[in-house]
């Protein structure tokens, strides 16, 4: 089966969050389903640490505004850069690191 066409995937951005503690993956996922049900996103990379957590999720460009409110209205959660190419998020997130 043919792959599909890059516009037929359509647009997204990848957002890069800070979880001011330390957190494992089926944590995140849970508070994120939580946080944004209904709309459409995919956690991608987890870097954890002694005391915080940095992610990256991926959002589809229709929800991306709603996703950024979202995200940043969670307690003790926060995202800190976005982009339409992960490579970019990586790079940025590297200085937090």
């Amino acid at each position: 089966m043919p792959r599909q066409k890059k516009a037929a995937r359509g647009k997204h951005r990848w957002v890069a969050i800070r979880v001011n503690r330390s957190i494992n993956s089926g944590s995140l996922k849970k508070l994120l389903g939580e946080s944004l049900d209904g709309l459409e996103w995919r956690l991608f990379d987890m870097d954890k640490q002694s005391k915080r957590t940095f992610a990256i999720i991926k959002t589809t460009l229709s929800d991306y505004r709603l996703t950024l409110t979202t995200l940043n209205k969670i307690s003790g959660l926060e995202t800190i850069t976005s982009s339409g190419k992960i490579r970019a998020v990586r790079e940025r997130i590297k200085s937090y690191l």
